[in-house]
């Protein structure tokens, strides 16, 4: 087992990730094509989830203990707590099979050329996927920003701001937002390996040819290689999305340069 990995290893830094049993490609090609699709799912849910993560735990926060505050709050607990292929199975059974607005399955329209599909079918069909992930990613986005607005609204510095006669939007506006930035950013950068968990589920309800769903074939064929592969990816990819966040610290908040003084 020892010189097989080795092996790999050594053929990893060639640049040689093996063939795939399932698609008798080569690995990597098949990462690529994979890939490009689940790009644009896991892309539209990761910035739907910060957005409307960010925006709901300021609400929420701003308005603590309200009907509002309670809504946001039941909505996050509730979601965080749910399976992603429950989510995307009631999602299917309202919207495709029952109010009939969504496509039920791919990426793409069956029995239409790839060359002959539009930009509007991709994106109909990418719908549904990528709100089954934007729902469960604003969970914990909103509640982590929520308790840090509560901690901002309750400090002393807000307390005199409101001393001197700025409103709550006043304090959130120009105390607030900086500060729920950088924990906001670190934990949108750290669901991505989440996301790619839940990609996997909702790729395979939804029957999106994505790297999710080469995921589930890999692991029911055993193959091997592929799996490898993509867990390499995998780990890359949350990896460099991990330092795209401490470098974009500086961005938002100069005082963490270096040679910078608070």
């Amino acid at each position: 087992m020892t010189t097989r990995f080795f092996l790999w290893l050594g053929q990893l830094l060639q640049r040689n990730l093996g063939t795939s049993m399932t698609y008798n490609q080569m690995v990597s090609e098949v990462i690529a094509e994979r890939f490009e699709a689940s790009l644009a799912l896991m892309g539209m849910a990761w910035l739907f989830s910060g957005a409307f993560g960010v925006l709901l735990g300021i609400v929420a926060g701003a308005k603590e203990g309200s009907f509002v505050d309670r809504a946001i709050r039941l909505y996050a607990y509730t979601l965080a707590s749910a399976p992603a292929f429950w989510i995307a199975l009631l999602l299917l059974i309202i919207f495709s099979v029952t109010l009939q607005v969504t496509p039920i399955c791919c990426a793409t329209p069956p029995g239409i050329l790839a060359a002959d599909v539009t930009l509007w079918q991709k994106l109909h069909h990418l719908l549904l996927p990528a709100l089954t992930l934007s729902l469960i990613g604003v969970a914990n986005i909103a509640l982590h920003t929520r308790e840090k607005l509560i901690e901002i609204l309750h400090s002393n510095y807000a307390l005199f701001a409101y001393a001197q006669g700025e409103t709550t939007t006043g304090v959130v506006l120009h105390h607030g937002l900086r500060n729920v930035a950088l924990p906001a950013i670190t934990l949108q950068f750290a669901s991505l390996g989440e996301l790619f968990g839940g990609s996997v589920l909702a790729e395979k309800v939804f029957n999106y040819p994505g790297l999710g769903e080469a995921t589930v074939q890999a692991a029911l064929r055993s193959d091997v290689p592929l799996l490898l592969g993509i867990v390499f990816f995998s780990a890359t990819f949350v990896f460099i999305g991990n330092t795209l966040a401490d470098l974009s610290y500086q961005i938002i908040d100069p005082r963490i340069r270096f040679g910078k003084s608070a």
